[in-house]
């Protein structure tokens, strides 16, 4: 297991910085010379003016007469922001950025290395002057927005505050913020008072060998930062390296192990779940785009929101596999506090009083963000997040959340789908759909039965179904009939030619990024690859994807390619996708990007400005890393499906799969050689037979004859070791 990660300074920038956190307060250490910086962000440092909420004239019908009538005036009338305009106030709420402490160590001192201990979580600096070497210890709290450094020589060290204020002066003067106030005691800091958001501030003090530093955000806040500062010098360091200790231990302890001949990968798995516990902790914020890592120098890329068309629930996808299902508690907690303004979206939007609808991309108020027409009509992002609590159901086992909460979230999203289909020629359709950001916002931006709304319908009915088996309740009999009567994919091409397509006769014409398309694949699991004639489908379809190449994919593409291909079982492929992410997609600090770190291999990293921070990429890389060692197809478990036959060794233990079970496994040279189960509650399991080529297993103590299919049943508590 990788426990020490290192960094050489200098760390010229800010999303090269090491990163730690607690999932409401995020920290990059970086810099160069003598001079350390600590930029500090905060998840929950929104500016919530402007956006603009769903009207009664976004609804389906108008929509679709603007689209069919090709009428942009009407459309844009539609969607135009009905807020007031105000060029003092933002047009949408964003994420703050909040600024940076800079540590100025004496003349002629050099940072010289970052080590970060994945165990403990402290961040080890070291730096030299006249030849002798000096260090610091940075730590962060899992419970509190504090953290501490503990300094060789904190005496002959100076600490100067930085505000964001200092970096953006002109926009907080253009959009009615006033300047910060600096603190004038025995602390160090500031106020930032906010025009319509509670106040947010950062307070500093030394201590002996300590330097505390604090964040928060309230009224009574300046009192608030130091009286904590106060407690947690007069508690002294050890307890509170203790604290963070046992926390990293504890975490560790139920994460799964992967042992794999390729350092790039191991080095990504293991740092990704250190981050995810930083940016999903159970009792922090709901995590968006950057997590709780904000930069200082700009404000973030896209508000730093929730986009709920993929970004979120890559970010959030490594919860499954790691058995870290409470660390999705805060997300849903968030959706869930928006039943009433979701319920009448879909008032808004179809006329229904008993559905859920989602836009894709929203502030923690779920305010739209803009009047991008595609993404809010983009009932897939509804679906998705559905999805994502039967999951959590499905690996937990928590059978309270599905029936109090999980059950008529499903059945509400499903209710607006239901709502917008229509039955033509025994079949039920989607007239408007559409496919994420394909075409952008233009008036051909949509179509009929787009395949990523079919395979989002129905995985959300199939999930439906399942469900109320589950708890014994009676399903809405319209979704058993949607269900028979669906297709499954737009395909397009003549007969015994078909490969999926974008919607009714629109094939996939060029290279994108969300490959939307093959959702039927990853991440909803609706299409059969054991029936031929998918199978073929599915074959052409990824041919002609891949000769489109991937020139405008960007950084969170590579790890969902990376999980279609584990599933056609072509783990090579599976592999070097994510190292083309590493390489690619990150910066020289490890630091993950949404557009390439150079030009040359996307033609998203031709565009000039800034660069773009998002986690989604790191955290789906963990995913497609466990997808590579298993996952589950039509409730068929795949065992090293994506293992590349070049590894000589590998293994993986205690992965954890739906129903409650972990699985670990022994590969050689890409072939299962030893499958162990565990089932931490009762039931059954179905795994597609790994071992090829064995006329026989030994499952447990019996020797069976070996099938194309392993079927099990087991108690909890039950472990069964199956070899060929």
């Amino acid at each position: 297991m990788l426990k020490i990660i290192k960094w050489d300074f200098p760390l010229k920038q800010t999303h090269c910085g090491i990163m730690t956190g607690n999932a409401r307060n995020g920290i990059f250490v970086w810099g160069e010379g003598n001079t350390l910086r600590i930029t500090v962000g905060r998840a929950d440092l929104w500016d919530h003016r402007g956006g603009m909420e769903w009207t009664a004239e976004q609804n389906l019908k108008d929509i679709r007469h603007a689209l069919e009538t090709k009428n942009k005036a009407i459309l844009n009338e539609i969607f135009a922001c009905k807020m007031q305009k105000n060029e003092a106030e933002p047009s949408r709420p964003t994420i703050m950025p909040f600024g940076r402490v800079e540590i100025a160590l004496p003349e002629t001192s050099v940072l010289k290395s970052g080590r970060l201990n994945l165990m403990t979580g402290e961040i080890q600096i070291s730096y030299s002057r006249n030849i002798k070497k000096f260090g610091m210890t940075i730590l962060h709290s899992m419970k509190e927005d504090v953290f501490v450094i503990d300094a060789d020589e904190a005496e002959n060290l100076s600490v100067k505050e930085c505000p964001s204020w200092n970096l953006l002066e002109d926009y907080y003067r253009s959009k009615n913020f006033k300047e910060p106030e600096y603190f004038k005691d025995s602390f160090q800091g500031w106020r930032q008072d906010f025009p319509c958001d509670p106040a947010a501030g950062l307070a500093c003090k030394k201590s002996g060998r300590q330097i505390w530093i604090t964040t928060g955000r309230g009224s009574s806040l300046n009192q608030e930062l130091k009286d904590l500062i106060n407690r947690k010098i007069a508690r002294g360091l050890v307890p509170f390296a203790e604290e963070v200790k046992n926390y990293w231990e504890k975490y560790w302890n139920g994460i799964p192990a992967i042992s794999i001949p390729n350092t790039t990968l191991t080095e990504l798995y293991y740092y990704g779940l250190f981050k995810f516990a930083c940016m999903t902790d159970e009792n922090g914020v709901a995590a968006g785009l950057q997590g709780p890592w904000i930069e200082d120098f700009q404000l973030p890329p896209w508000s730093a929101d929730y986009h709920f068309n993929i970004n979120v629930q890559m970010c959030y996808s490594p919860a499954y596999k790691s058995g870290k299902f409470k660390n999705l508690l805060p997300l849903f907690k968030m959706l869930l506090s928006w039943k009433d303004k979701l319920r009448k979206n879909a008032e808004y939007f179809v006329g229904i009083k008993n559905g859920y609808m989602l836009p894709h991309a929203v502030d923690d108020r779920c305010t739209c963000m803009g009047s991008f027409w595609t993404g809010t009509v983009d009932h897939a992002c509804t679906a998705w997040v559905a999805d994502m609590m039967h999951q959590y159901y499905l690996y937990s086992g928590d059978k309270e959340f599905l029936r109090d909460y999980a059950y008529d979230f499903m059945s509400g999203a499903m209710n607006v789908y239901i709502a917008m289909m229509e039955k033509k020629d025994g079949t039920y359709q989607l007239p408007l759909s559409v496919s994420p950001e394909y075409r952008g916002a233009e008036m051909n931006a949509w179509g009929r039965n787009a395949s990523f709304q079919l395979a989002a319908a129905r995985r959300l009915g199939e999930d439906i179904l399942a469900s109320a088996s589950e708890l014994g309740l009676e399903p809405d009999k319209r979704i058993k009939n949607v269900l028979a009567n669906l297709p499954h994919a737009s395909l397009f091409g003549e007969k015994g030619k078909e490969r999926i397509g974008l919607w009714d006769g629109t094939d996939l014409e060029e290279s994108h990024r969300h490959h939307s398309h093959l959702a039927g694949l990853s991440p909803f699991d609706t299409i059969d690859l054991n029936d031929h004639e998918w199978k073929n489908i599915v074959e052409r379809s990824i041919q002609h994807w891949t000769r489109l190449g991937m020139g405008q994919w960007t950084g969170w593409c590579i790890p969902w390619a990376s999980m279609i291909h584990s599933r056609i079982h072509n783990g090579q492929m599976a592999e070097l996708l994510i190292e083309i992410y590493a390489k690619v997609f990150s910066n020289e600090g490890r630091g993950s990007l949404h557009d390439p770190a150079f030009p040359g291999f996307s033609a998203m990293g031709w565009r000039a400005g800034r660069e773009v921070m998002q986690m989604d990429a790191a955290m789906g890389s963990i995913n497609a890393i466990q997808d590579m060692m298993v996952h589950s197809q039509r409730g068929i478990l795949h065992i090293g499906a994506g293992i590349s036959p070049r590894w000589k060794k590998a293994s993986f233990k205690d992965i954890f799969c739906e129903g409650g079970f972990l699985l670990s496994a022994n590969a050689d040279h890409g072939k299962i050689s030893k499958l162990e189960i565990k089932a931490t509650r009762n039931g059954k399991l179905k795994i597609l037979n790994p071992f090829t080529g064995s006329d026989y297993l030994r499952i447990g103590k019996e020797k069976k004859d070996s099938t194309e299919f392993i079927e099990l049943e087991m108690k909890a508590g039950e472990k069964i070791v199956i070899r060929p």
